[in-house]
């Protein structure tokens, strides 16, 4: 009798039966561009914050182009060079930016192992990118108006909280999500987001009142800036106490020491935060504390994203 020999592959959790070729882009391929997304995307916030305070916000104070006829800076009397280089390098990093942002989607879309729901949540990425290139356009043909810039903020934040989930989930399987604290706690976690969405939006409208609008002559927020002030303070103390109760829930709970060793940290990093805005508010707002309370904003952002995902687990990917 006729003896047949099967020799196909064998599909293991290692090998699932597609040559080397047709498994690529790794998992590990995966997660390093992941993590390139998500430094580019709240690098970018840092430095536009860069642009602004510089006064270089106008430093090519045209879009595509950075001076009418030329994509690049040229010498123009009564326009810095300085200030053109600044912005000028400020537009290229948006390239910086997309590389990743467009790499992992890519990467999770021509991996055969599919993962259509966190492909479309990657595709969230480079369109986001590319919005925020066009939103640049805006902004400088506008001449910086205050309500063109401060969603410039915003959006940068979202994308980078979005690139965060992105390289949570790249690293799990798609297995069913398993709660690791009551439901309550859980949901605890995802109102101190909420409240974390209304500060930052408080903080733009208190750079849009004032003094760094980006170029000298631009117009500012109408509005007192100490009322403004005050309103950020508040939400600040509102999240602050939100965290503090929540840590109380979760060692009440015994949640796992690793959501609890990050929301300690988010605490730290929300007082250094609240620290550093008391600061520049009583110094009449010195351009470094500006740019520091924004790379605050950016780490105070990957670590609530951090925290909120930790509140429920999945089986890691190999």
């Amino acid at each position: 009798m006729a003896v047949t020999i099967d020799s196909r592959p064998q599909t293991t959790a290692r090998n699932p039966g597609y040559p080397w070729w047709r498994r690529w882009p790794t998992r590990r391929v995966q997660l390093v561009i992941a993590w390139l997304a998500v430094i580019t995307n709240g690098g970018i916030a840092v430095t536009g914050a860069t642009v602004r305070v510089t006064g270089s916000g106008l430093g090519c104070p045209t879009w595509p182009q950075c001076q009418p006829g030329s994509l690049v800076p040229v010498s123009r009397s009564g326009l810095a060079a300085f200030h053109q280089a600044v912005e000028f390098t400020n537009r290229t990093l948006t390239g910086a930016v997309l590389i990743p942002s467009l790499g992992i989607f890519l990467a999770l879309l021509l991996n055969p192992q599919s993962r259509r729901k966190l492909t479309w949540l990657a595709a969230v990425l480079p369109f986001g990118v590319l919005v925020q290139a066009v939103w640049g356009g805006i902004t400088v043909r506008t001449g910086l108006a205050w309500w063109t810039v401060a969603p410039h903020l915003l959006l940068s934040l979202a994308l980078l909280f979005v690139a965060i989930v992105v390289l949570v989930r790249v690293g799990e399987t798609d297995a069913p999500a398993v709660d690791v604290v009551p439901r309550a706690l859980k949901l605890l976690s995802w109102a101190t987001v909420g409240v974390l969405v209304l500060l930052c939006m408080a903080g733009t409208l208190v750079t849009a009142a004032g003094p760094h609008g980006g170029d000298s002559s631009t117009p500012r927020l109408d509005y007192p800036v100490e009322k403004l002030a005050q309103l950020h303070a508040d939400l600040m103390f509102l999240y602050f106490g939100l965290l503090i109760a929540m840590t109380v829930g979760f060692l009440a709970v015994k949640a796992p020491r690793k959501l609890v060793r990050r929301t300690v940290v988010l605490i730290l990093v929300t007082g250094a935060q609240g620290a550093i805005g008391l600061v520049q508010y009583a110094t009449g707002v010195p351009e470094a504390l500006v740019v520091s309370h924004v790379l605050g904003a950016v780490v105070l952002t990957a670590t609530a994203a951090a925290v909120a995902l930790s509140t429920r687990t999945r089986i890691p990917a190999r």
